[in-house]
């Protein structure tokens, strides 16, 4: 069974159309939907409350805990499948990289999957020109510390073994920087994993949560934290 996690703030407009979605692409895949509302103030919760009364594979809890880091922790915890996959509500994710991503972790005993939009097969619609610099930028000095050659670490939309996942609870990071902390732990922790390309489309309803500016310390904390992590692993090892 595959689990999606999708965090919820402000997201009203979306939700229908994350419902239909799901149900129109994943009709040959047995899934839940565990919509986490993080502190909307639109009618988010009672719209997703709503759809998950009068269907039944999807499912939403209300974070006790502001910020993405606790949606994803308080979502990992309640789902029930033997993969978990975090999707955003802007529906910027391409479905069939979602199935490719299902096939793939199955059919290949993986601990994970890591999507990448910044290879020649992928296709990246109007991408923020600004974000675009930093984001390479950054994930190049990633790539660099963790001699990895992987370079899409901050992308949200990922597959993992659910008791791998599980097993790492909780994550530390409060916000974005939580999709930054969970690859490079699956990486220091020796996890398998394999990389292939994805499609990202920029959100057509509602606003984007990311703000650069409130979110470069986060960003830098991480990744000293998970770069001191695995010095002392790689420690432990020897």
């Amino acid at each position: 069974m595959l689990s999606i996690i999708i965090p919820l703030r402000n997201e009203i407009d979306n939700l229908e159309n994350i419902k239909d979605n799901f149900n129109k692409n994943l009709k040959n895949i047995k899934f839940e939907v565990i919509f986490v509302n993080d502190f909307s103030s639109d009618g988010t919760f009672q719209k997703a409350s709503e759809i998950a009364k009068g269907n039944l594979n999807f499912k939403v809890f209300d974070n006790k805990k502001k910020g993405l880091g606790g949606a994803i922790n308080l979502g990992i915890e309640n789902t029930i499948g033997d993969y978990i996959c975090v999707m955003m509500a802007d529906l910027s994710d391409d479905f069939n990289d979602l199935k490719n991503y299902y096939t793939r972790i199955k059919d290949k005993n993986l601990d994970a999957v890591f999507g990448s939009r910044f290879t020649k097969k992928s296709k990246v619609i109007d991408y923020p020109f600004k974000k675009l610099i930093l984001n390479r930028i950054f994930n190049t000095i990633v790539q660099i510390l963790f001699l990895n050659k992987y370079n899409d670490y901050t992308n949200a939309f990922k597959i993992y073994d659910a008791k791998v996942l599980k097993n790492m609870l909780p994550f530390v990071s409060e916000s974005f920087n939580i999709f930054l902390e969970i690859p490079l732990k699956v990486i220091s922790r020796k996890y398998s994993y394999e990389i292939v390309s994805i499609n990202w489309y920029n959100r057509k309803v509602g606003e984007a949560k990311f703000n650069i500016k409130e979110l470069r310390a986060k960003y830098l904390f991480t990744l000293i934290y998970c770069f001191i992590e695995k010095i002392l692993l790689n420690k432990k090892i020897k």
